[in-house]
């Protein structure tokens, strides 16, 4: 067994990726205070051709050199817009007909392998700030809720290793229908 080369790997263009048809998801980054995990979400967001994200509150914005060590170029390909409040973006998702899936632990929340995403519609992911979680006006907004569900002594996991799982998960989901 050899690995493959970058020049093996038939990697499109950005202009390619800015055509081809996206994942129907839209990630919601709900102050997010980590550069790094913004770029990390970046780059996940565009493996998987998710549609868009939404940075909103705290969370930072491209062009930015911290966000762009762990994007690594995704903050070219992958639509992005800011939102000053996560409620906005919320609200303009529900106008436009996605499902608002927030990612969190909640007392009615869907373990993540329980979770079926309905083929006609596309999909609000909202990840929460590192230590908080997701705003509780959020919480009220959303439709759904999923749980990574979670078996060791911590009881959370870094919003980019989440998101990474999430979106691979609904990636998956999505490509089968």
């Amino acid at each position: 067994m050899r690995k493959t080369k970058n020049s093996e790997l038939g990697r499109i263009s950005v202009e390619e990726f800015k055509k081809a048809k996206k994942t129907p998801i839209t990630i919601v980054l709900d102050n997010i205070r980590s550069l790094n995990n913004i770029g990390s979400v970046f780059r996940t967001s565009d493996a998987f051709m998710i549609e868009e994200i939404h940075l909103c509150g705290i969370t930072a914005t491209p062009p930015n050199k911290d966000i762009q060590k762990t994007a690594l170029g995704s903050t070219e390909t992958v639509d992005w817009e800011y939102f000053n409040k996560t409620s906005d973006s919320i609200e303009l998702l529900k106008k436009n007909n996605y499902s608002i899936i927030g990612i969190e632990q909640a007392d009615k929340s869907i373990y993540l392998d329980k979770y079926f995403p309905d083929k006609n519609k596309k999909l609000a992911i909202i990840f929460g700030h590192e230590v908080k979680g997701i705003d509780t006006q959020i919480m009220n907004m959303i439709d759904t809720c999923i749980e990574v569900p979670q078996f060791g002594t911590k009881h959370s996991i870094n919003i980019s290793v989440c998101a990474g799982i999430v979106i691979w998960d609904l990636f998956s989901k999505f490509s089968k229908m």
